[in-house]
């Protein structure tokens, strides 16, 4: 090969970027202060907090400063001398909190909090999609926020672990609901949960093989319950009766089926993940209307719409109502009734989030360090990022990968 067709080669590569290129090494950043403000929530409903006092302990060791709204974490049995232990600064106002460089809360701020908020801040909260209007997004825009809804966060596996937490707490929440309403003194059946010897167990149908059917299946098995679980997706029955080990009963949604079966329930568990924004209705009101009297209908699904169709949103004050003499649960926060197990749920997932955020030099360089914090975030610096919402709420959407790209 002459050095004239080599050269010209080289040339052809470099032309194409064919050849090799220089790649700026990344620069490790020095630990970065963040200041988290957690205020008191104001739903009446809302009794979690989002960080216990030990892990607030934590943070302030870490040279963080966390400003918490006096009474917080009442509701969760925590409170303000604990956080103060700890280190936190207790402040008697929420504009105070919303002040800070963070802004971790459960429930999505209102849009009177969100007024509060100084623009160029991080909000991480909920976002509950179901319930948000358009004007709530332009609010979040208009501020300038980075919003960043806790349940899209994925770990390194591709799970939502916050979904997964408070799914552990509502599939385990919903056997205890169960025995409540099936006892005498509320005018139930008057039947135990389970089974005792020489007496025929209840019957528990759960609809939805996801990790609230699988505590749930855990919980009445564990009583002596007869569970059926059915499904649409094979995988999640296969995986259920693995994980639980028992010859558990699963079946796909057939209407017939799951028709009959309803028929001699006790207690049914709607338990179906929304796809495309709404849970699907499995169980129709003609179904309902041929349940025995007295049985029990939990619809965990309820806050994304619900998948039985005589659910009507519930709440802790008033959580059942009954038609065709059958009692309907329908609360869609039920994590909330075990706040203080839901709040140290919550703060195992955002501690090391937060540590996480301060090493990687704050919440910008996080974001895009870490793409499973990435795809939580569902506004950037005033930028719808999340496609999907843009579709529902007919906004535009920047890509957050290229803004990342574009970054770098």
């Amino acid at each position: 090969m002459t050095d004239k067709y080599k050269q010209g080669l080289k040339e052809l590569a470099k032309e194409h970027s064919l050849y090799p290129q220089e790649q700026l090494a990344t620069i490790s950043k020095s630990p970065q202060s963040l200041t988290i403000g957690i205020p008191k929530e104001v739903s009446r409903q809302e009794h979690r907090v989002s960080l216990t006092p030990q892990a607030v302990g934590v943070l302030t060791s870490h040279g963080h400063e966390v400003l918490v709204e006096s009474n917080a974490g009442r509701t969760s049995k925590f409170f303000d001398n604990e956080y103060s232990d700890a280190g936190a600064r207790i402040v008697y106002s929420a504009k105070d909190v919303y002040e800070s460089d963070i802004v971790l809360k459960v429930e999505p701020p209102t849009m009177e909090e969100l007024e509060m908020f100084k623009p160029g801040k991080t909000l991480i909260s909920a976002l509950q999609i179901g319930d948000q209007k358009k004007e709530y997004i332009e609010a979040l825009q208009k501020k300038k926020i980075t919003a960043i809804a806790y349940e899209y966060i994925e770990d390194k596996v591709g799970g939502m672990p916050v979904v997964r937490a408070m799914s552990e707490i509502a599939g385990n929440s919903c056997m205890l609901i169960a025995a409540e309403y099936m006892s005498s003194i509320i005018d139930g059946k008057g039947l135990i949960l389970g089974g005792i010897t020489g007496v025929p167990p209840t019957k528990v149908v759960i609809l939805g093989a996801g990790t609230v059917g699988e505590y749930a299946a855990r919980a009445a098995l564990g009583l002596g319950a007869c569970v059926e679980v059915y499904d649409d997706h094979i995988y999640k029955l296969r995986r259920i009766r693995h994980i639980l080990g028992q010859q558990v009963f699963t079946s796909t949604v057939d209407p017939i089926t799951v028709g009959n079966t309803l028929e001699t329930a006790d207690v049914v568990i709607g338990a179906i993940r929304a796809e495309k924004g709404r849970a699907k209705v499995i169980v129709t009101e003609e179904m309902v209307a041929n349940m025995q009297p007295e049985s029990i209908i939990i619809d965990v699904s309820i806050d994304q719409g619900g998948c039985i169709e005589t659910s009507e949103v519930t709440n802790h004050n008033k959580p059942i109502f009954r038609k065709y003499e059958v009692i309907h649960y329908c609360v869609p926060n039920i994590a909330s009734r075990v706040a203080r197990t839901a709040t140290m749920a919550f703060s195992h997932i955002f501690l090391p989030m937060l540590i996480n955020m301060s090493d990687a030099g704050g919440v910008e360089d996080h974001i895009f360090s870490d793409k499973g914090f990435m795809a939580g975030v569902y506004v950037y610096k005033g930028s719808l990022t999340n496609e999907h919402i843009g579709r529902k709420f007919d906004l535009k959407s920047k890509n957050l990968d290229l803004l990342r790209a574009a970054r770098f």
